[in-house]
């Protein structure tokens, strides 16, 4: 079950912890323990929230999990019968892993700015001299060239997600983009932390679950849409049922039954994992065909989750166990990531 907070503040917070310590554990004996007691939570989960918030978790700077909570040790089914070839498990897909803490929401402009100001860290497309950026072509795009939804924008990078004359001004709460593999592990190196396996990542987005629910288009019981994907026909019509034409806030909708964020749709997320299996095309287009002649191709890695872009007549990657891949060094305008911390 999937629970909306409509608190703000300090009351939000206090509910969302209140709910996260009644839950119950998996089955298998993980989810959200004991160490999540006392913590200030999120106070996210709705419109007015997410757009409140400014994408700094509580006692950013102070608290070494700032942002975090902590899954204990579990076991989960790895993988979907019911999606892309890619998906299918092995064996009986049971898989267990470790305990982690994890963000509840991806990583912000607002966090990796920080991240930034405290290193000067310069990012891969700022160095390449720019990136993959999505924009809605016209039908004669479209006749003119494949792939004409993405475009390679010079001067595109985490600071400019557009390219140039675009800015983080008003979206320090959106999930950071336009970064790379290295990117998001520099950053999470300089946390003390790391990049979760496809494995963890999937334990959290799945919440304890493994019904055939988790391969459907993510809805309320209502019909309306619980995460930000595409409704309509892709590339060409978005009906934004789900409120939001590109990325959104961190934190929109209700969070999972571990107390995370947008762990479907948004921004896909980079894991720390080489791709491997049966090789699915890349439903939103590879990224790569738009990038210059000259760029040499890096090792595709799996990204988790899908984005903003996933709609039911293109990607249908809106869900916990889907995967795609992506060169490691090719930054694009719909991959973001959050980070974690083993257990010792």
């Amino acid at each position: 079950m999937r629970m909306r907070i409509w608190l703000s503040g300090a009351a939000g917070a206090a509910a969302l912890l209140a709910a996260a310590v009644a839950l119950p554990l998996t089955a298998s004996g993980g989810g959200l323990d004991q160490q999540n007691r006392a913590r200030s939570l999120a106070p996210l989960g709705s419109e007015p929230q997410c757009e409140a918030y400014s994408g700094l978790p509580a006692r950013w700077g102070s608290d070494p999990q700032a942002g975090m909570v902590h899954l204990g040790a579990g076991a989960f089914v790895f993988g979907s019968k019911f999606g892309y070839e890619d998906e299918r498990p092995r064996g009986d897909g049971k898989t267990r892993v470790r305990g982690f803490w994890i963000d509840q929401t991806d990583v912000t402009n607002a966090q990796f700015s920080s991240f930034v100001a405290a290193t000067g860290y310069v990012s891969d497309a700022e160095r390449q001299g720019g990136g993959a950026v999505f924009h809605k072509p016209t039908l004669e795009e479209l006749n003119a060239r494949d792939l004409a939804w993405w475009s390679w924008v010079a001067g595109a990078s985490w600071r400019h997600p557009a390219g140039p004359g675009s800015s983080l001004e008003g979206i320090g709460n959106q999930p950071v983009t336009m970064v790379t593999q290295a990117d998001a592990l520099a950053y999470a190196r300089w946390l003390g932390r790391d990049l979760p396996s496809e494995a963890e990542w999937e334990y959290a987005g799945k919440a304890g679950h493994d019904g055939a629910e988790l391969d459907t288009a993510p809805r309320d019981h209502h019909g309306r849409p619980t995460a930000n994907y595409w409704q309509g026909v892709f590339p060409l019509v978005n009906n934004n049922e789900d409120g939001h034409i590109g990325l959104a806030p961190v934190g929109c909708y209700a969070a999972n039954d571990f107390k995370l964020y947008d762990m479907v749709g948004n921004a896909w997320e980079w894991t720390k994992d080489i791709y491997s299996g049966s090789h699915q095309v890349h439903s939103n287009g590879d990224t790569a065909a738009v990038a210059p002649a000259s760029r040499r191709h890096d090792t595709p890695m799996v990204i988790k989750g899908g984005s903003f872009l996933c709609s039911r007549d293109y990607c249908v990657r809106y869900r916990a166990s889907s995967r795609e891949q992506q060169e490691a060094d090719l930054p694009a305008s719909h991959i973001g990531f959050r980070t974690i911390l083993r257990d010792s």
